[in-house]
């Protein structure tokens, strides 16, 4: 008595939408990486300390530039005080212990960023921190 084979056939392994979805991840990595690098690539020069780290991020930080002439950047946006309070208002009522990273540049008065540290303890962020860098060795 012969059996008859009833197994399918074969499925063949489609690489054009796996090579699709690779590529449109690829994208947005690197859509994403740039982003999140233009924020800290301004003509801001952070003040040196000794134990200055690496500008490494923590998730969802949000970075406040305050430029030499004390104006304020979020995001790649000038904003004033009252503006900076409304954008952090809903984050922090949102996200209960937000962090946001102070760039202040180096010439910028003390005065502005106590300002600015004021606006974010108002709108109820309360996990600041500032970057600073290494001092460059000298030779």
């Amino acid at each position: 008595m012969k059996f008859s084979n009833r197994q399918p056939p074969p499925i063949a392994l489609q690489l054009a939408p796996m090579i699709d979805i690779l590529l449109l991840l690829l994208c947005f990595f690197i859509i994403s990486w740039q982003f999140s690098r233009s924020e800290t690539e301004l003509n801001v020069a952070v003040p040196t300390a000794q134990e200055g780290t690496d500008p490494s991020r923590q998730r969802g930080e949000i970075i406040i530039n305050i430029l030499v002439d004390g104006s304020i950047r979020v995001e790649g946006i000038s904003v004033d005080l009252a503006k900076l309070s409304q954008k952090l208002a809903p984050i922090a009522i949102q996200f209960k212990n937000q962090p946001v990273r102070i760039r202040g540049d180096g010439g910028v008065p003390y005065q502005r960023i106590v300002e600015v540290i004021d606006t974010c303890q108002k709108s109820g962020i309360w996990n600041i921190s500032f970057a600073t860098q290494r001092p460059v060795p000298s030779k």
